[in-house]
This record gives structure tokens, sequence and C-alpha cells, in this order.
């Protein structure tokens, strides 16, 4: 565990190697975070949920840390607002950085020299190191959007390929599922967030769904047929963003002498047809459904036509140390796939008590599940039964299609 710990807090670091000291400040939309707050905000929750209580007479490393870096734990005091997280100019990145190194010598002191550590420290210890896993994807997507926001289009890293390279690509191939009762959810003993569980059965009528996810080239088909233009694809919510905020594709797209750019964390770049379209949100996700004569998978579908699986393809590791590109038929890896599923309990799904009832099972309104894991998501942070959400007019997050239809009744 403090080898997965130390592994885990080393991770974020090496994310915010590339970054000038002006990077860390910046917040240009309410939806992300500046880097600096992420770091201080991930070793806050080691103070809060775990230092507190299994180191006598603990005392906050920074006196304001709960004021400061409480995201949204109304169970513990008054969350500094998300919006202004940009304003919290002190503590400096270096008094951060210096608070990670001491609150990770006491999480170090704790595993080495106590022998009476329940079953519940190791539950939060665990639950400490995903949650910071999100973050670190959370870190690539916002500095990506901040980035974004400089007319210059500043460069992250060199030679980032985020997606995958396909020199040509075939048609998708439907996979056919007769259905039945499937097994879907988790009771794992090791980890699994409390939105997994429990594992519970659940009736599937026959489906087909596509063995890859879109492409650009398709997308940039539905963008030339007028998808955008076209009211008749749309989700009456989903219509009047695209008329409101003047959608023409997705994020960070730009048409330049008539061909389609998008913005990377390498600069700005030419889109490659054959990748998978990113940065979609579920309205444009399922207006390109529609548009394709098709609709988008269930969760449940998702989760049993991909459960025998193997947990390859191209993730953190891959995006921050160049390692090899994987193939674009991948299941895990590259984009979150967005379904049709709203995000709601489980079946008899129990809600922790105290703050960590607030991980989750607060945000169960409003949002839709994504399936699958991302470039910007850690290798041994996605499982078969993960459950992504977001409300369905966010996009910045590394989101993708992959396509459904009805099977035959037999």
């Amino acid at each position: 565990m403090l080898e997965k710990y130390q592994q885990t807090r080393d991770l974020t670091l090496k994310i915010v190697e590339p970054l000038e000291i002006e990077d860390f400040m910046i917040q240009a939309m309410q939806d992300v975070s500046p880097p600096k707050w992420h770091l201080a905000h991930t070793t806050w929750f080691f103070e809060d949920f775990i230092l507190i209580h299994y180191k006598p007479k603990y005392h906050f490393y920074l006196e304001d840390a709960r004021k400061l870096f409480n995201s949204y734990y109304e169970s513990l005091s008054t969350p500094f607002p998300k919006s202004m997280r940009g304003l919290i100019s002190r503590p400096s990145v270096q008094e951060v950085l210096e608070y990670r190194r001491a609150v990770d010598e006491e999480i170090h002191a704790l595993l080495t020299q106590n022998d009476e550590l329940d079953e519940k420290f190791y539950f939060l210890l665990q639950l400490g190191i995903q949650h910071e896993q999100q973050h670190q994807e959370l870190l690539i997507m916002d500095i990506k959007y901040n980035f974004s926001m400089n007319p210059l289009h500043p460069v992250y890293k060199e030679d980032i390929n985020q997606t995958v390279e396909n020199p040509s690509i075939s048609p998708p191939e439907w996979l056919s599922f007769q259905g039945g009762i499937a097994t879907i959810g988790t009771n794992e003993a090791d980890f699994s967030f409390d939105n997994e569980q429990p594992a519970h059965k659940q009736y599937l009528y026959p489906f087909e769904i596509a063995d890859r996810p879109v492409t650009n080239g398709e997308y940039i088909e539905f963008i030339k047929d007028n998808g955008y233009e076209s009211p008749e694809y749309w989700l009456s919510d989903g219509w009047s963003i695209v008329n409101e905020q003047k959608w023409k594709g997705p994020l960070y797209w730009q048409l330049i002498d008539g061909s389609w750019y998008h913005f990377t964390l390498s600069g700005l770049k030419p889109i490659e047809k054959n990748q998978p379209v990113t940065h979609v949100s579920y309205y444009e996700a399922d207006a390109y459904a529609r548009w394709a004569g098709y609709r988008l998978p269930s969760e449940q579908e998702w989760e049993h036509a991909f459960s025998d699986e193997l947990i390859e393809g191209k993730f953190l590791e891959n995006l921050l140390f160049n390692e090899g590109n994987q193939s674009v038929k991948n299941v895990f890896g590259t984009v979150w796939e967005w379904t049709r599923s709203p995000y709601t309990p489980y079946p008899q799904s129990a809600k922790p008590d105290g703050a960590l009832g607030e991980y989750n099972a607060k945000f169960m309104s409003n949002q839709m599940v994504l399936r699958g894991g991302s470039a910007a998501t850690p290798r041994n942070h996605v499982r078969l039964t993960y459950r992504n959400f977001f409300h369905p007019n966010k996009r910045w997050q590394f989101s993708g299609i992959r396509l459904a239809k009805e099977g035959v009744l037999t």
C-alpha cells in the first residue's frame, strides 16, 4: 500500500512537471480548477479522512486547509466557492508542495510504525489513492482547457499523441448479444466505489454494439451534412445549447482554410481522421447516433458486451511517457464512451455514512454515465464496472462515441 501510495503521489507531480509557475493559478472556467488547487485538495483529503482520525492530536499542516481545499463535503465545512479557486494566491505553489511532502511523511510514518491499523484505515487509504487518480485525469483535462484559452496555442508537452495512430480503418463491425439476464456491478472486496455496488441482475433485450468508437472522419461527415444545423437530430436541451453557444464541432476544433484542426496538449494540430472523436458532449453523441441511424448503448449493455475484455488501451502513462500506441478497437482507454443511461443508484445500493456519503451519491441527478476510461485515465484506475458521470452538456473531458442498435428477437 505504501508503494502504491507513493507511486500515485509521484505521478501527480509528474503531471505538473512541465508547467511554469504562472500556469498553476489559471482557472479558465468554473468547471476547471487551478493545478495548485488539485495538488492541495488531494493532500487535504488524506489529512481530513485519515490523519485527523489515526494520528493522536494531529493538527492540519496548513491551518485553513479545510476552509480552502474542501471541494464539496458540506458535512465537514462550507466549501470555498469552486468558481473562485483561481483567487487563492496563498498559500504559494512552493508552500503547497511542502504541504504535500509533510503529509506524505505522516502517511509513511503511519504505515511503517503503527501495527494497529484497522480495515477501515486501509479502505480510506485506498479511497484516497483512487481519489487522487481521479484528480490526475482532472489535472490533464483542466490544463488542456486552460491552455486552450491562450491564442498562442501553448504546448504542455511536445509530441503527445493523445489517441491512437491508424493509417487506415475499416467500417465498424457489429457485436451481437442475445440478451437475457446479466450480472451488472460488483461486490469487489479489494476496491470499488459505492456507485458500482452491489452486483445485481439486469434483463437485457437483444442488442448489437460497434467494435470500435466513432472516428474524427466519420464525425466530419455529420458536420458536413449540416448536423449542427438540423434540429431533428437533437434533444431539445441540446439544440438550445447548440444555438446559444454556437457549436459547430467538438470542443477544441477549428476550421482553418477549409481544413479541420484541434487544440491538443502539444498545441494546434491537424485532425487525424482515423482517430476516435473526442471532447463531445452527450448531446452531440446522441445527435450523431440519431443521424447515423443508430443509438448509444446503455451502460448495462456496454458492461455486458465487454465483460471479457482485457484492460488494454492508451492511458495516462502512455500520454506522459510517450509509450506505444494501441489499437483503435481497444475498449478501455483513449476515450470515455457516452451511454444513454442516467446516473442513478443501483438496486439495493447503500449510501456510506458521514462525509463519504457525499463522494458519489449526491451527484445522482441530471448526469449521464460514461464507460471505459480515456487517454488521461491512470491504467490501474480503470475497471469494467467503473461508472464515470458528467452533465450532458459537458465536453472538456476526454469523451467519445460508440454506437449500438437493437438486436433481433429470436
